[in-house]
C-alpha cells in the first residue's frame, strides 16, 4: 500500500475543515479568515459562499445538495443556500468559539462544542461551564434539540454511523458517549495518554483529544490527539490513537499507536476507509517520519505514511476510496509585495 501526494491545491488561508459535495467533485472549505468556499477538485477553480465574523471551524453538506451548514469561533451555526449563494439562518449555539462540529450520517441533526479554559482555583484547573458544551440541533429548523454537560474546553465531536449515539472528548482526556433518543449518558472514562500538565512556559493543561470517531460497527470509539506534552507551544507531543470499547460498564482500551511507528506533533484528523479495513490519521509534525499515515485496522499496525510538508486539519475519502483528500495549509511566511501568499492547502493522494 502507499500514500502519495497526487495535487496541491492553493488557498488564501488554513482549512480548518472540508465537506464533500454530493457531485462528489466539489468540496466546501472552512477557512481560518472565516470564509466558506466551494472549491471544484479538477478546475481549481473556488466560489465563496458566506463567512463568519471569526475563524471557520466546521463545514457540512446536506444530502439535498442545496444547502451547506458551517460553524465558526463566533459561536455560531449559520445555513447556506448553495443555489443562491446567501446564508438564509443563523443560530447563536454558543458564547464562546465552536471548536468542532459534526454532522448525524442521515444529515438531520448537527452537533457543535465549545467551552473556554478559565482558571478555576489557585491550581490552575479549568472552572465549570458556563452553558452546556455539547449541543445538537435540527438541521431542517435550526432548533436546539439536546444539550448535554462535559468540562470545558471539548475539543472534539461525533456522531456514531447509526446515529443513535454522540461522543464528545475535552482537552483533559474526558470522553462521553451520550444515547440521543433517550438523552442520556451511556459511557464516561477518562485518560492521561492524551494530556499533560504544562510546567515550561505556563502551568495548565496541554493537548488532549483532537478528534473522535466511530469505527465500522460502532463497537470501538477512536480517540486522536498529541499525548502529553510539559510545553504548551511545542506542539511535540506523541502522534497518537487508540480504540476503547466504549458499550462496556468500564471502557477499556484495546488497541493504540505504537512507539516504533510514530514521530511527535499534533493529531487532528481521522478517517476510515469506505472498506473499513483500514483508517487514516493525519496532523502536523514536530519530529519524525510522516504526518499522514494509513493503520490497519485488525492490527493496528502501519500501512503507509507521507509527509506533505504541511499541518492537516482534516480528512475524507473521494468516492471509490481509491484517493483522499486532506485539507490544512502551511507556513503563512512574510508578506511579498504588500501581501501574504496563500498558505491554505487541499491535497489529493493517491492510495
Amino acid at each position: 500500500m502507499t500514500l502519495a501526494e497526487h495535487k496541491e491545491i492553493k488557498l488564501p488561508t488554513t482549512v480548518h475543515d472540508v465537506a464533500l459535495a454530493p457531485d462528489g467533485e466539489t468540496v466546501w472549505a472552512a477557512g481560518l479568515d472565516g470564509m466558506i468556499r466551494g472549491v471544484h477538485l479538477d478546475s481549481e477553480e473556488s466560489v465563496l459562499l458566506g463567512e463568519h465574523h471569526r475563524y471557520a471551524s466546521g463545514v457540512h453538506a446536506l444530502p439535498d445538495g442545496e444547502t451547506v451548514l458551517s460553524a465558526g469561533y463566533d459561536g455560531k451555526l449559520l445555513w447556506h443556500d448553495v443555489v443562491k449563494g446567501l446564508c438564509f439562518r443563523q443560530v447563536q449555539a454558543h458564547d464562546f468559539w465552536s471548536w468542532q462540529s459534526a454532522l448525524s450520517p442521515d444529515g438531520k441533526r448537527i452537533a457543535s462544542v465549545t467551552g473556554q479554559y478559565l482558571c478555576g482555583d489557585y491550581k490552575y484547573e479549568p472552572a465549570p461551564e458556563k452553558e452546556p458544551t455539547v449541543k445538537v440541533f435540527d438541521t431542517k429548523t435550526g432548533d436546539l434539540s439536546a444539550a448535554f454537560s462535559l468540562r470545558p474546553p471539548v475539543q472534539a465531536v461525533a456522531f456514531s454511523r447509526d446515529g443513535r449515539h454522540l461522543a464528545a472528548s475535552n482537552l483533559m482526556g474526558e470522553t462521553r458517549v451520550w444515547d440521543l433518543d433517550r438523552g442520556k449518558l451511556v459511557s464516561a472514562w477518562a485518560t492521561g495518554d492524551f494530556t499533560g500538565w504544562g510546567i515550561i512556559k505556563g502551568h495548565y493543561y496541554t493537548g488532549g483529544v483532537f478528534r473522535v470517531a466511530f469505527g465500522p460497527g460502532d463497537d470501538l470509539l477512536y480517540l486522536v490527539g498529541m499525548g502529553s506534552t510539559r510545553d504548551p507551544a511545542a506542539g511535540n507531543g506523541k502522534q497518537l490513537w487508540q480504540a476503547y470499547h466504549w458499550r462496556e460498564g468500564n471502557p477499556a482500551k484495546v488497541a493504540e499507536a505504537s512507539g516504533d511507528e510514530t514521530g511527535q506533533g499534533l493529531m487532528e484528523a481521522f478517517a476510515f476507509h469506505p472498506t473499513g479495513d483500514w483508517f487514516l490519521m493525519a496532523g502536523r509534525l514536530e519530529s519524525g517520519q510522516w504526518n499522514a499515515a494509513a493503520f490497519d485496522r485488525e492490527s493496528g499496525g502501519l500501512r503507509a505514511s507521507h509527509d506533505f510538508k504541511g499541518r492537516i486539519c482534516q480528512a475524507l475519502f473521494l468516492p471509490g476510496g481509491d484517493r483522499c483528500l486532506l485539507a490544512g495549509g502551511v507556513s503563512q511566511g512574510g508578506l511579498k509585495d504588500g501581501q501574504f501568499r496563500d498558505y491554505g492547502r487541499l491535497w489529493l493522494a493517491d492510495l
